[in-house]
């Protein structure tokens, strides 16, 4: 062979090396770990030694005004840690914006993969996830850039879509001023903590009484609202109405009413008006369809309150009407259209989530096209996003073998539970904080949810 031939064959052979390298067979990238800010939103990136080429971008949650907004690549230490083993780099936004982001997210995580193949080579695919809020980016951002993405997988999601959430937080917020508070503001909230001071006092008063309990427990019942509270303790029977409307009430006052009866002025301020509606709303057919209707009943019935005389008051109460602006905004960012453009998604959701209702699920499947590219587990345990990190990398595995042999695993919860337990006692625990671990056995059960109460679609968009 001839200098010359040899050569030109060893610059082909370097060229292809780089090609490979910038195509993103990274073996030699990392280990990387990268924070900067990208148009204002601040960013992390991770990648070990051994990437394997694959990118996992996490949206996170809900972050409340005023508090410190970081960026974050993942939903739990455990979880990081196993991810960083197998070779997955992992990369995540803080958004340019805390409160109800979602506008902001779905292009600033979008902006974060552009800066990750601009420095690092483009990943030979990219999973995207996210808990909470960032379930619904996660869902979002499959819809707008299925060409991005290999598979997702969004946890406890909203994944009925910002209209039709907010609309069900609407039902609860004019079911509790009707009957318990009629000075609360409902929509366009002059003065946030002052409103959501006097509904917590007018909750608490409430609670100290049968009549007021029964009134609670019908507010929860017309947005289904779970009566189980505690990830560390059992449910409670269908049957036990008094411990049902308790922690139906733990749930009102620690966690949903800050959003329905103050953070909900932040959202209608990006959306330039009010987004939510109740005309034309049955309030007794609401409560006909309720997984909490017999429970209402049962406590009005002790407290003495005829039930036909409250539904009455409801129905004869001035309604609420959307600003149109807002609506479009609202669909805008972000209501699904149900095509997944060959772009495989999970979904994960506890059963007792008293903020965002396993019956989103049944939202987002009713309209998704290709049921094959969708498939939906469930945790028994009540909470919001209280998944033990086991729970959380068995369904990240299983979303993995569908991407990689195009056909789904067995996602019963008997393989389910196995998968979890098989990752060891370190993965299977709850982490409820700094310094609170519990262990937790993996708890995935067959389970079907019932009907999101107030649903809207796109086909819905003129409904008002």
């Amino acid at each position: 062979m001839s200098m010359r031939l040899l050569a030109l064959r060893l610059l082909t052979v370097l060229a292809l090396l780089l090609t490979s390298a910038g195509s993103g067979a990274a073996s030699t990238i990392g280990p990387v770990s990268a924070t900067g800010s990208i148009d204002g939103a601040a960013f992390k990136i991770e990648i070990p030694a051994n990437w394997n080429g694959t990118l996992v971008l996490y949206s996170h949650g809900y972050v409340v005004p005023g508090s410190a907004n970081l960026a974050t690549d993942v939903g739990d230490p455990v979880t990081r840690q196993y991810l960083l083993s197998q070779g997955f780099a992992l990369a995540g936004s803080s958004y340019k914006s805390t409160g109800w982001a979602v506008q902001d997210a779905l292009v600033d995580q979008i902006a974060l993969l552009d800066h990750f193949s601009a420095t690092y080579g483009k990943p030979e695919r990219t999973i995207a996830w996210g808990h909470s809020l960032g379930g619904m980016i996660t869902a979002g951002l499959v819809q707008r850039h299925p060409d991005r993405f290999a598979g997702a997988l969004p946890m406890c999601g909203v994944l009925a879509g910002g209209v039709g959430v907010w609309n069900s937080s609407l039902d609860a917020e004019f079911v509790f001023k009707t009957l318990v508070a009629p000075t609360l503001q409902l929509v366009n909230i002059a003065n946030p903590p002052a409103n959501l001071g006097a509904a917590e006092g007018a909750l608490a008063a409430a609670q100290a009484t049968p009549q007021g309990r029964a009134r609670v427990a019908l507010a929860a019942a017309v947005s289904d609202l779970p009566g189980w509270f505690s990830p560390l303790l059992p449910e409670s029977a269908a049957n036990q109405f008094a411990d049902r409307e308790q922690n139906q009430f733990l749930w009102d006052s620690r966690v949903d009413f800050p959003f329905l009866f103050a953070l909900r002025a932040e959202m209608e301020a990006r959306a330039g008006g009010n987004p939510s509606w109740n005309t034309h709303v049955d309030y007794g057919e609401l409560l006909e369809r309720s997984v909490n209707r017999d429970e209402v009943q049962a406590l009005y019935a002790a407290a003495g309150l005829s039930l036909d005389y409250d539904l009455a008051t409801l129905a004869a109460a001035p309604r609420i009407s959307a600003d149109p602006r807002a609506v479009r905004y609202l669909t805008r960012n972000i209501v699904y259209n149900g095509e997944l453009d060959d772009v495989p998604v999970l979904t994960m959701h506890t059963t007792g989530d008293g903020l965002v209702l396993n019956q989103d699920e049944q939202a987002y499947a009713s309209i998704v096209d290709d049921r094959d590219l969708l498939r939906q587990t469930f945790v028994h345990r009540a909470g919001h996003c209280t998944f033990t990190p086991a729970e959380t990398i068995a369904a990240f595995n299983s979303l993995l073998a569908r991407i990689n042999t195009h056909r789904w695993p067995e996602l019963g919860p008997e393989d389910l539970n196995a998968a979890a337990q098989g990752l060891g006692p370190q993965a299977n625990v709850l982490l409820l904080g700094p310094t609170t671990i519990v262990p937790t056995a993996p708890a995935f059960l067959n389970f079907t949810p019932t009907a999101f109460p107030r649903p809207f679609s796109l086909e819905d968009r003129h409904e008002r």
